[in-house]
């Protein structure tokens, strides 16, 4: 399983890239501003040192401002991926950006069937909201169970990336899923290492080392 880091703070990034737990990074303009930024500075400080896919987003609604966007985005970096929203008009800009050869991350997707046209029109990456989803009542996960299978009915190319992820429940669920890629924000990777007896454990082989006789 592949991890990507959720945010655009570059000392966030580096910091998880130096644990070497970085295959790739998405941002959006939210998590863009917050940084208060030029994106552009942003998007090449985190290039220079991560190899994997980048995802950057458009803001364009309608398909001709999405691929003018998209080909901008991508003669920035090597390594950029172009987050376009699922709707036709996205779906009509991965089609041609797939023709063209830029990769492409349809995000906001709520639905299998949203993931199906997402593959059919030639995504990269696919990115199913699996919190915002729990959020409303319904179970992320059944999301991700359900595009997963039909990726696999059909040998899509399209990955799997689980997105909007808000603990490491998340995290462990989606891997028992074959999820490919899951995004997920710093603090969330932090917690995933920590468990309290592992602390315990640490806490009692350094108490009992202490009374071994030192020369």
């Amino acid at each position: 399983m592949k991890f990507f880091i959720d945010t655009a703070n570059v000392d966030e990034i580096r910091k998880a890239h130096e644990r070497g737990m970085v295959d790739g990074v998405t941002t959006n303009p939210s998590l863009v501003a917050k940084e208060g930024k030029d994106f552009r500075k942003i998007v090449d400080e985190i290039a220079s040192f991560v190899e994997g896919p980048i995802s950057l987003e458009v803001v364009s609604e309608d398909a001709e401002g999405m691929l003018k966007e998209a080909r901008e985005l991508n003669s920035w970096i090597d390594n950029a991926a172009i987050k376009v929203p699922l709707t036709w008009e996205g779906l009509k800009a991965t089609k041609v950006c797939a023709d063209e050869g830029i990769k492409t991350n349809v995000t906001l997707c709520f639905s299998a069937n949203q993931a199906l046209l997402a593959a059919k029109a030639g995504a990269s990456f696919v990115s199913p909201f699996i919190g915002r989803l729990d959020d409303v009542g319904h179970t992320g996960m059944e999301l991700i169970e359900a595009i997963v299978q039909i990726y696999s009915n059909y040998a899509f190319d399209t990955e799997v990336i689980v997105a909007s992820i808000r603990h490491p429940i998340h995290v462990y669920e989606a891997a028992l899923l074959g999820a490919d890629i899951a995004t997920i924000p710093p603090g969330v990777l932090d917690r995933m290492v920590k468990h309290p007896l592992t602390d315990i454990g640490i806490e009692r082989f350094l108490a009992d080392w202490a009374k071994v006789p030192k020369k």
